[in-house]
C-alpha cells in the first residue's frame, strides 16, 4: 500500500505560521505607508497647527526676521515630497528650506534676492551640499528670466520641474527686508504687492510638476485702520493661476516672534484703543497643480 500523501497537510501548516506582507502602499506624491497609516502620529492633517517654540536644532537657528519655523517645513515636506524630490523655494531667506530638505532626504533649489544673504546662507552648507543638495541662486523671483537659471540648476540635479513650491513672501510692507526696488516688501502700494506676488507664484506654476503641490506661507496685515486680508487676497491670485486649493491652516505665531512678548501690553492697550484685535496667527495655504473637470452648474 503506497505511503499516504501528506503534501496538502504540510502545505497548509506551513502557510498557518506565515504572515502576509502587504506591499508598500503609498501616493505617487509621498513616502506614507497607507496600510500603516495610524503609524504617523507625528503628522498633522487638521487645519490648526500650534507650535510652543521654534525649533532650532540640526542646523537650524533663529538668525534672520521673518523666516517661517522649521517644523512647517518638516510636516510639508513629509506630508508632499519623497525622498530625493526637489523643493523650489521662491523666497528662500535664510535657508530654512534648504536646511530641513537636506535633514530630510530632500533636495532644494532656493532664489534670494539679497547677494549678501545668499552668501551668508551658502556658509551653512558644505561645498558638495551647495552642488548635490542645495543650489543657491541670487536672483528676482518675480523676473522671468529666473525660470531659465533655475532650469540650468534642475537639469544639473537631474530633474525638468521641482516636485515642491515653497511661498514665503514679505507679509507687505511689515518688515522692509531691503532697499532694492524688487523687493517685494518695498512696493508702493498693496495692490502692486500682490501684482508681484503673482508674477513669483506663475514662475512657481510653470516649474512645478503636474499634480504637485505648493505651500504659501502668508499673514495679514492693518494698515489706515483696516484689515487687510493679504493671504486670502494671495490664494486668489494662484487661483487665477490654475492652482487648486487643498487646504487653509491656520498656524499659531504666539511664542514665535522675537521680542513681542516685551511689548505685549503696549499692543494690548492699542488694541483696546484703536478697536482691533492683535494678529496670533499666520496661514499656510496648500495648493495643487491639477486640471479638474470642469462641473456643469444648472
Amino acid at each position: 500500500m503506497p505511503p499516504k500523501d501528506n503534501t496538502k497537510k504540510i502545505n497548509n501548516k506551513s502557510n498557518s505560521n506565515l504572515q502576509v506582507v502587504k506591499p508598500l502602499k503609498t501616493k505617487p506624491y509621498n513616502d506614507i505607508d497607507l496600510n500603516n497609516w495610524k503609524l504617523y502620529e507625528n503628522i498633522k492633517t487638521g487645519t490648526w497647527w500650534e507650535f510652543s517654540s521654534r525649533e532650532k536644532k540640526n542646523g537650524h537657528s533663529y538668525d534672520y526676521h521673518g523666516n517661517y519655523i522649521p517644523q512647517i517645513a518638516t510636516q510639508l515636506f513629509e506630508r508632499y515630497t519623497k525622498k530625493n524630490d526637489i523643493v523650489l523655494d521662491l523666497f528662500f531667506g535664510s535657508g530654512t528650506s534648504g536646511i530641513e530638505a537636506k535633514n530630510m532626504n530632500r533636495r532644494c533649489i532656493g532664489v534670494e534676492l539679497k547677494k549678501e544673504m545668499v552668501d551668508y546662507v551658502s556658509n551653512k552648507f558644505s561645498p558638495k551640499e551647495l552642488v548635490v543638495d542645495v543650489n543657491i541662486i541670487q536672483g528676482d523671483s518675480a523676473n522671468p528670466k529666473i525660470k531659465d537659471k533655475i532650469l540650468d540648476r534642475l537639469q544639473i540635479m537631474g530633474s525638468s520641474s521641482a516636485q515642491f513650491l515653497i511661498l514665503h513672501p514679505p507679509y507687505d510692507d511689515i518688515i522692509k527686508f531691503s532697499d532694492k526696488k524688487e523687493d517685494l516688501s518695498n512696493c508702493a502700494t498693496t495692490e502692486e504687492f500682490y501684482e508681484l506676488f503673482k508674477k513669483v507664484a506663475k514662475n512657481g506654476y510653470d516649474l512645478l510638476e503636474q499634480n504637485r503641490f505648493a505651500a504659501l506661507i502668508i499673514g495679514d496685515k492693518y494698515a489706515n485702520s483696516r484689515y487687510i486680508c493679504l493671504g486670502f487676497e494671495c490664494q486668489k491670485r494662484m487661483e487665477e493661476l490654475g492652482f487648486v486649493t487643498k487646504a487653509v491652516i491656520v498656524k499659531n505665531i504666539t511664542g514665535n516672534e522675537k521680542a513681542k512678548g516685551k511689548t505685549a501690553n503696549l499692543w494690548r492697550y492699542r488694541a483696546l484703543a484703536g478697536g482691533f484685535n492683535i494678529f496670533e496667527h499666520e496661514y499656510i495655504m496648500i495648493f495643487q497643480k491639477t486640471k479638474l473637470k470642469k462641473v456643469k452648474i444648472n
